[in-house]
């Protein structure tokens, strides 16, 4: 004991702080102070006490579908290491032209959410239970706050932030061969892959993925309500569009390389790899080619007015893979 007192003695005539010689984390730099896993945990736990009682939009990955004991079917995902659960029908998912109308509401709500994962979300917490430090959530309001800010003016006679003719930036939440669908600041809107990209391509999923950004422009916008509202966007007009310059590339007559990208009632869509779209009204070859196949292509005529070059599928080079 005396050896103990002896040594804080002589550490308080060399101006050693005490708390440096406490019996917690010995730091090097004698006056730091290192948290433990507990105390970071705990800070972490008051951010979203706070972000509970603000109401604050917080955002994280969805990283999971799951269905809990209960019988609820809810989304997962993290913030600051915590598990939030957000109910199904607070993901405010919109249905509209998922071509599945007479399907039970859940099963297309999860349909859609599966394709989401790894996508972010927004949410504000619900409720919190401070023993068990689980957390509830909701998207729903998360996207009703996002639509009162940007969709509506503060005062009257003001424009709001968001508006037809604004270029924006818009969250890539699920991508289909066909479709994209994009998240324009609390609202969902499910956009062709032709008015995503001036290029034609087999699948969406070769230019666009989940969880990135993407520049649309907005084009309508429908609001009856904060709760219901649609718009309309496209990226094609956010971007410079290099058809008409790619198209100089081709001659008639001349021979390219080119993908299929779609056959509708016999007539073939291409991206020759030379960066022009093209069409093929017939093809002289026994065997068929189908989507994804790359093929011999005779450009027979150049059509400025549609930007594409028209012409005859001549022979198969490869079998696409499916």
């Amino acid at each position: 004991m005396a050896d103990t007192k002896k040594t804080i003695r002589g550490a308080e005539e060399q101006n050693i702080p005490r708390a440096a010689l406490s019996d917690g984390i010995l730091t090097i730099e004698v006056d730091s102070h290192v948290e433990t896993p507990e105390e970071q945990e705990d800070a972490r736990w008051h951010q979203l006490l706070n972000a509970h009682r603000t109401r604050k939009i917080l955002t994280g990955q969805l990283g999971g579908i799951e269905r809990l004991d209960s019988g609820w079917t809810v989304a997962i995902t993290y913030y600051n290491g915590f598990r939030i659960i957000i109910p199904m029908d607070e993901m405010m998912i919109n249905l509209s032209g998922d071509g599945r109308e007479n399907a039970d509401t859940l099963n297309r709500q999860t349909r859609i959410a599966n394709n989401m994962l790894g996508s972010d979300i927004d949410f504000i917490i619900r409720d919190l239970d401070e023993q068990s430090r689980s957390v509830v959530a909701s998207r729903k309001d998360a996207m009703l706050k996002k639509r009162q800010t940007f969709y509506q003016a503060e005062n009257e006679g003001e424009t709001p932030m968001l508006y037809p003719g604004r270029v924006v930036e818009a969250r890539i939440i699920a991508v289909a061969p066909k479709v994209v669908r994009l998240e324009v600041f609390g609202v969902e809107v499910s956009v062709r892959a032709r008015d995503m990209a001036w290029e034609w391509m087999v699948d969406a999923g070769e230019k666009f993925q989940v969880g990135e950004l993407a520049l649309v422009t907005v084009n309508q916008i429908n609001m009856k309500s904060i709760e219901e509202m649609e718009i309309s966007v496209d990226a094609k007009s956010a971007t410079a569009n290099a058809n008409k310059d790619n198209l100089k590339r081709c001659v008639k007559q001349g021979k390219y390389v080119g993908t299929v990208t779609d056959v509708y009632k016999g007539t073939y869509f291409m991206r020759l790899n030379i960066g022009v779209n093209a069409v093929a009204h017939s093809c002289n070859m026994t065997s068929l080619p189908s989507k994804r196949d790359e093929v011999g292509f005779v450009a027979t005529r150049i059509n400025e007015k549609y930007e594409v070059a028209e012409g005859i599928i001549t022979r198969l080079i490869k079998r696409g893979t499916a």
